[in-house]
């Protein structure tokens, strides 16, 4: 593919993208969308074209450090003030439909 050059997308790749995003993409917008998705696709497909060579592979761009705080008991919300908004409720906990079987 030559600089500058949008890659070829087509509806069904548009179509197995939104699936796999569980995307809704309506009608009216499905032209823009496969502009926009060649378009990435296009950058993505430049960046191969970058040089790494002598590059180390890194997990994170930036130097990172744990932040978590001390472990320590401290007043936390009231149960009923919790459980206030809860579209279900049952012996002072939340009550959630069962997800797996067995």
């Amino acid at each position: 593919m030559k600089d500058g050059e949008a890659m070829n997308v087509t509806e069904k790749d548009l179509e197995t993208t939104a699936r796999l995003s569980r995307l809704a993409i309506p009608a009216d917008e499905r032209a823009d969308a496969l502009a926009r998705l060649g378009d990435f696709l296009t950058y993505v497909d430049n960046l191969s074209g970058v040089d790494t060579e002598g590059v180390r592979p890194t997990t994170y761009a930036l130097p990172i450090e744990n932040v978590f705080r001390a472990d320590e008991v401290r007043p936390s919300l009231p149960n009923e003030a919790a459980l206030s908004n809860a579209p279900l409720r049952e012996d002072g906990y939340f009550k959630v439909p069962k997800v797996l079987e067995g």
